[in-house]
């Protein structure tokens, strides 16, 4: 104590200097990122951007992730056992649709109402009206040395493997997000996973996965664990790494009331056409059976569902610090199953005293219909503070997003559908920024 008080930031100094040494020495992670923005949306009236999920809030700045994590990563490909694990929080309004909500709020086979997972669900702010609190990643995970590369395996929560597009934001070039990511693909799963890399060229993953009431999407730890879907895929890269091909689909049946199917399968192949320019190719399959639907076109109706997508990216880096990239989709809800408007007032439905009730919104102003939908999205990522030669460390990764996106939709044999505040179509004008520290 004498020796703290004659020297105390000596003493400090030392000690934060020996846990910054400890934390290295033992490949402890701790970090996060912020995301936020603003959409213009000339359409809109009633606050939101239809369909659009994540950035859905029309004409206001939303924050949307403050994610912090705390990771120590595997090492891969050795003889050696080894051990790790992520925990990841986030806090915005990006909450709602990460959180563990594959248990819904109705049966979706028989429309009986449900008792929801209680992992992060309602854990903040349903008076917010739009944030929320979710806990997309807890796992533990192991390098087994099994066969020449060793296998990972992971067990708990985490992001799902499949698709292009991911829930983080420093992850994404694009403030949106895809159709076929937000209503096509599952978030999370809750189970184990394992991933085994072949040789340079190839390798495979496979998962059982638990906790859910659609198909093992988007589960939590303590409803429906008595069902386990599949889910398997594999890699292939060339041997110059500028393409590679990845295929992953999920199955299983759809809850412990029902078994009934639900699963999906992804293509993406991603070719770097030369070192600046990535051309993206992304296909997206799914279908649920015997499901209970009510929309614009079918009243309590049972039928077996389907949806797709086609995707396209293209991304070119104009300078280190800038890079333009574009877009286009087609969506297609061919039975008005997985696409509502807006999507934030359907997902944080729930049942308060035996009445549907949504803290987002009024759920009586939710629609869904099958349709076509198709979008086109331009923008830039700028590093802005390269760009400008700041000095200041917690700035030199921001990254600045302007983005315009336009989308329209088509009934699919039914009646004209118009979920843009009464229009088929809207322009979006956006700006956000990642900062991840």
């Amino acid at each position: 104590m004498f020796q703290f008080i004659a020297s105390p930031v000596p003493l400090y100094a030392s000690n934060l200097s020996n846990l910054k040494n400890f934390i290295k020495d033992s490949r402890v992670e701790v970090g996060g990122w912020v995301n936020g923005g603003a959409t213009f949306n000339p359409s809109q009236s009633d606050g939101f951007n239809g369909p659009v999920a994540f950035a859905d809030q029309a004409n206001r700045f939303q924050l949307n992730q403050f994610n912090t994590f705390i990771q120590r990563q595997v090492v891969s490909e050795t003889n050696k056992w080894d051990f790790g694990g992520r925990f990841d929080f986030l806090f915005g309004t990006d909450a709602v649709f990460t959180q563990a909500f594959g248990v819904p709020t109705f049966d979706v086979n028989t429309g009986e109402a449900l008792k929801r997972s209680n992992w992060d669900l309602g854990l903040c702010c349903a008076s917010t009206r739009t944030y929320g609190i979710a806990l997309p990643q807890a796992y533990l995970e192991a390098h087994v040395p099994i066969g020449t590369k060793g296998i990972n395996i992971r067990a708990g929560h985490f992001y799902s493997p499949t698709g292009f597009e991911t829930v983080a934001a420093p992850d994404n070039f694009f403030y949106t997000r895809a159709y076929s990511f937000n209503a096509g693909e599952p978030f999370t799963h809750t189970g184990l996973q394992a991933n085994y890399i072949v040789d340079k060229n190839w390798s495979i993953m496979g998962s059982a996965v638990t906790g859910s009431a659609t198909g093992g999407w988007d589960g939590g730890w303590d409803k429906q664990l008595g069902n386990w879907s599949g889910i398997a895929g594999f890699t292939w890269k060339s041997d110059n790494q500028a393409t590679s091909f990845n295929a992953t689909g999920t199955y299983g049946e759809t809850s412990t009331h029902s078994s009934e199917s639900w699963g999906m399968f992804n293509l993406v192949l991603q070719h770097k056409i030369n070192p600046k320019t990535l051309l993206v190719l992304h296909h997206v399959h799914g279908f649920a059976d015997g499901v209970l639907l009510n929309n614009l076109k079918y009243a309590n109706v049972v039928k077996d569902a389907q949806w797709m997508g086609l995707v396209t990216h293209l991304y070119y880096d104009l300078t280190e610090n800038l890079s333009v990239g574009f877009r286009g989709e087609w969506f297609r809800d061919r039975d008005g199953f997985r696409n509502p408007s807006p999507f934030r007032i359907a997902a944080a439905t729930n049942i308060v005293n035996g009445v549907p009730v949504s803290y987002a919104g009024n759920i009586n102003n939710v629609t869904v219909a099958p349709a076509d939908y198709y979008a086109a999205t331009v923008g830039m990522n700028w590093k802005a503070a390269k760009t400008l030669k700041i000095r200041w460390d917690h700035l030199k990764k921001l990254t600045i997003r302007p983005n315009i996106r336009y989308d329209n939709v088509d009934a699919y044999r039914t009646v004209a559908y118009k979920p843009f505040a009464g229009h088929k179509d809207q322009i979006l004008f956006s700006l956000d920024f990642v900062l991840p520290f």
